[in-house]
């Protein structure tokens, strides 16, 4: 299987890259992919940036030039449900923009004429689910966009728009309506690194860096294993 895997800073590709065997690079003009093995799977990574645009922008070249069978977008979120801890593990089996508001008719998060949400492929999710892991893994609704939460009304806003939301994020939303425009099946799950809302939170994501990313990007390695 041909498996690209998006992520968002190179923090996260210095994690992720170590997947990859026999790795090569090739750039096409300012953008980079990682070519590689893993077991009877090929891999094609890249760091996209951060937000939207750039994560858009990205996940549309690695299909345009690679064909992947399927997308993975992996890194860190902050968890906006009072039962996350850094260090869970949110398996998005929706997403969601928490920014977009395109007037009456349309739900809040919803780009006129596209789904209201963005399903990750069922099979994909239940593989996630499967996977062993120290790490607490939940199913849930990623909350997506252009802003970095960090304050307890930006939290607040966006649960009272999303219940349900587990975690949010800058680019899972962009990626998945990329994927849902030229039908690839996708999948996103997030690290939580940070709660915002609570006090500390900054100090819980630089700690997190610090301690365990590692160990936080196992599930990646597994998931792959099992497709």
């Amino acid at each position: 299987m041909k498996i690209g895997i998006i992520v968002a800073m190179e923090s996260e590709l210095t994690c992720v890259r170590h997947l990859l065997e026999n790795p090569r690079e090739e750039r096409h003009g300012s953008s980079l992919f990682i070519l590689g093995d893993s077991g009877n799977h090929r891999l094609i990574l890249t760091q996209s940036g951060i937000g939207k645009v750039s994560s858009a922008i990205r996940a549309y070249e690695l299909i345009d030039r690679y064909a992947p069978d399927c997308v993975l977008n992996t890194g860190v979120a902050g968890g906006i449900d009072p039962s996350m801890r850094v260090m869970d593990i949110v398996v998005g089996d929706e997403i969601v923009y928490h920014d977009v508001w395109c007037g009456e008719g349309n739900e809040w998060g919803q780009v006129q004429g596209l789904p209201a949400r963005f399903g990750s492929d069922s099979a994909l999710v239940e593989k996630a689910l499967r996977v062993e892991s120290d790490s607490r893994i939940y199913k849930g609704l990623i909350c997506s966009g252009d802003r970095f939460i960090s304050a307890p009304e930006e939290l607040a806003e966006i649960k009272h728009a999303f219940p349900e939301g587990m975690a949010v994020d800058m680019e899972s939303g962009s990626i998945a309506q990329v994927c849902y425009l030229r039908r690839v099946p996708f999948l996103s799950f997030r690290i939580i690194s940070d709660t915002p809302g609570v006090e500390g939170h900054m100090a819980q994501y630089n700690h997190f860096w610090d301690d365990a990313p590692r160990r936080s990007f196992e599930v990646l390695t597994r998931l792959i294993a099992n497709l």
